[in-house]
């Protein structure tokens, strides 16, 4: 990242990036770029669901929405979204409308009940830890640091998590119960997870027998561009390598239809089925059928939740192609920046020089423009090297994004070129 300028032209940039940000904070903005949340006209796209069901009886067997029970979701819902999440119908629960919900209880279950090929439960283990991928997702983090969970940082690649240094781990350490892995434009570098990455977190050894890998699928359908990546089916290939409880894997439609009000899924082996399905029997008499329902009315099928995703692909992709315009018109070549070039998802991600984040995401915010916190894609909130940021092009109007982008782009040139005058 390292770009060498004169002291005469390192003042120079740095005047005018002094220049750029005062005009910057005088304008009084007021946008955010957050959280990965759909736009209004996102949402606009799934109205229809509104004015649904009509006819309240489940036409694949009978059952009546309205009323208690059917624990396991909707079956002509689990048949739409089998295809979409990789997992056969008759092994994927429809559930609420939440997967990280899910993703909570099935910690919760393993840290008070007893997992499938456990020796006891997790709560009465002297450590639980888990291996966080990083860049990643800050809400996977929360949860580890919310029930105690050591969490051990592992460096993404190109393909994935580093897998040497996720076989030695699970190997050495009984102590390591999880991976976190969001496989498909992952949060939030959009890397997707090469089919040797697949295989190998299949068939590795573990110390742990009741090791699981949390296999958050959040954008299984979110596309960006013509190239449609799939990956490899991890629940088949687990299966194949001897290990068929070895992984949990979760999905929803609240980046499909509305954020707030649709379906998660939970799928994994018969065993694990019947584990969580034990266990939510405590805690709940059937999910809500009549949402379950509007959606299976509205997305008919596979091959519709293709063409939804389809339009909601035509409001994204000149946001994140904006995104990308404008970082390599303000910032390429000046050495002050990598980023990331997703295929899919939500995120982008922006790396800017060592010790710099924190100070670029605070003068934005001076300037009106709130990000991320900086740290916030490593657990506790420690980034080592102070390098990373989120962007989340999704949420604000094209005109605000831009005007966000713009003023961003400003705050790495006046950092970095502080930087680099300090160092001089």
């Amino acid at each position: 990242m390292t770009t060498e300028l004169s002291q005469d032209t390192l003042a120079g940039e740095l005047e005018r990036a002094r220049q750029d940000y005062a005009a910057l904070a005088a304008r009084g903005l007021s946008l955010d770029l957050t959280r990965g949340k759909p736009a209004p006209e996102q949402l606009d796209l799934s109205d229809d669901l509104l004015g649904l069901p009509r006819d309240l009886r489940s036409a694949a067997d009978g059952t009546d929405v309205r009323n208690y029970g059917n624990l396991k979701g909707l079956p002509e819902l689990r048949e739409i979204f089998a295809e979409v999440l990789q997992v056969p119908a008759e092994q994927l629960l429809a559930l609420g409308n939440s997967s990280l919900e899910l993703m909570h209880d099935c910690l919760v279950h393993a840290l008070l009940g007893v997992l499938p090929g456990a020796e006891s439960r997790w709560v009465d283990q002297e450590r639980v830890a888990f291996l966080c991928p990083v860049p990643g997702y800050d809400r996977h983090f929360a949860l580890c640091e919310r029930f105690g969970i050591e969490m051990i940082p592992v460096p993404m690649t190109s393909d994935g998590p580093d897998m040497d240094v996720v076989e030695r781990l699970v190997a050495e350490d009984p102590a390591v119960k999880g991976i976190w892995c969001v496989p498909k434009y992952s949060n939030p570098t959009g890397v997707s997870y090469s089919d040797e990455t697949v295989s190998r977190l299949a068939a590795m050894t573990t110390a742990a027998p009741d090791f699981r890998i949390f296999w958050d699928n959040a954008y299984a359908a979110h596309h960006l561009t013509d190239e449609q990546v799939e990956i490899a089916d991890l629940l088949a290939a687990c299966e194949a390598a001897g290990n068929p409880d070895r992984t949990f894997v979760f999905g929803s439609s609240s980046k499909i239809t509305f954020a707030g009000a649709g379906v998660a899924f939970f799928g994994s082996s018969p065993a694990n089925l019947t584990w969580l399905l034990a266990n939510n029997a405590k805690r709940s008499i059937g999910p809500d059928k009549v949402n379950q329902l509007r959606h299976v009315l509205f997305l008919r099928d596979a091959a519709g939740v293709r063409e939804h995703m389809a339009r909601q692909r035509a409001l994204l992709q000149p946001k994140f192609e904006a995104v990308q315009r404008i970082l390599e018109a303000e910032l390429g070549g000046t050495g002050l920046a990598r980023w990331t070039e997703p295929k899919g998802g939500y995120f982008v991600t922006l790396e800017v020089p060592d010790g710099c984040a924190k100070e670029v995401v605070r003068r934005a915010a001076e300037a009106g423009i709130v990000l991320t916190p900086a740290g916030a894609t490593h657990p506790h909130g420690d980034d080592p090297r102070d390098a990373t940021i989120r962007i989340a092009p999704s949420y604000p109007g094209q005109d605000d994004l831009e005007q966000a982008m713009h003023g961003l782009t400003t705050c790495v040139r006046l950092v970095g070129y502080e930087q680099k005058q300090a160092a001089a």
